[in-house]
């Protein structure tokens, strides 16, 4: 069973000027991550604009990812839906294509009470293979909804295949308590890029970043030097990597990381409606932050 751990990165969405996901760019930003060294792959989460495809787009994006990775790096489909019978839909499908595991976000948008998300989980996780692993995902922010510790225990003592949870929220106590359950035989990925460092001193096993789809360099680094113990190298890198989230507004608006592919070599491709590109000047704004913190970098290999 592979889990999610190091550098788990947040793919972006890559549409074209009309809306269409552009799936040979899907594959050319797979390509990329794999060739930075990221441990994991996440499509179709919020950094993926999920809510925002249809389920067959959904199912295309997971199979052009899990094609394209043939097997070289751990791959995780997110198939949380405002739709219910979409999640079981998408994770089934997911299973089937081969993926590694899936993860699925809370109910979002309507409140539940800790019965029915004990209950959306229990059923998701029972329709797969006890061997198939799940991450539950709380994002209260965006989601209206936040996963409480009870209720976490509750699920895993029911659910053997699900292992772990990705909380991207910026509230340690809570991922220490979330850290505590099962007796801590359970993995917790931190959502927020900016923290990466201080997760990890922490306990938890790695960082779902959407900001690594764009710089995985400083990412990786920070890892490797955690894991060689050097942690000085791994403040530095952290502060570098920091800049980089500040820079692309830290996930707030998916076409800073569009715009920066695009600045990479990469088609990051277009916003898809309601949301709209950024403007000529942001644009030029974001290339000159990016090429100050670029001139800052001494502690990592930019390529």
């Amino acid at each position: 069973m592979k889990k999610l751990y190091g550098v788990t990165t947040a793919m972006v969405t890559p549409f074209d000027k009309n809306g269409t996901v552009d799936l040979k760019a899907v594959e050319e930003l797979t390509e990329f991550l794999i060739s930075k060294g990221v441990h994991c792959l996440y499509p179709l989460g919020t950094t993926g604009e999920m809510l925002k495809l249809s389920v067959s787009e959904r199912k295309a994006i997971a199979e052009t990812v899990v094609k394209t990775a043939n097997k070289r790096i751990t791959v995780y489909i997110h198939v949380g839906d405002i739709v219910f019978d979409n999640v079981i839909e998408l994770a089934k499908h997911a299973h089937t294509i081969g993926a590694d595991g899936i993860g699925a976000v809370t109910p979002v948008y309507f409140g539940v009470n800790e019965r029915e998300m004990e209950h959306y989980y229990v059923k998701l996780s029972k329709s797969l293979p006890v061997d198939f692993p799940v991450y539950l995902y709380s994002i209260p922010q965006c989601a209206s909804n936040e996963l409480s510790v009870d209720v976490v225990e509750k699920i895993v003592e029911k659910c053997e295949n699900v292992v772990g949870l990705k909380y991207s929220f910026p509230d340690f106590t809570l991922t220490s308590k979330y850290l505590n359950v099962n007796n801590g035989d359970f993995d917790v990925v931190f959502g927020p890029d900016h923290l990466f460092l201080p997760a990890l001193t922490l306990g938890c096993t790695g960082t779902v970043s959407g900001v690594s789809s764009v710089y995985p360099e400083p990412f990786v680094a920070l890892y490797d030097a955690y894991q060689e113990g050097n942690i000085e190298k791994a403040r530095e890198i952290q502060r570098i990597a920091t800049k980089y989230c500040d820079a692309l507004k830290n996930g707030s608006n998916m076409s800073y990381f569009k715009e920066a592919l695009k600045m990479r070599g990469l088609n990051g491709g277009y916003m898809k409606a309601p949301h709209l590109d950024i403007t000529e000047d942001e644009i030029a704004d974001l290339k000159k932050k990016l090429e100050e913190i670029k001139e800052d970098v001494h502690v990592i290999v930019e390529q």
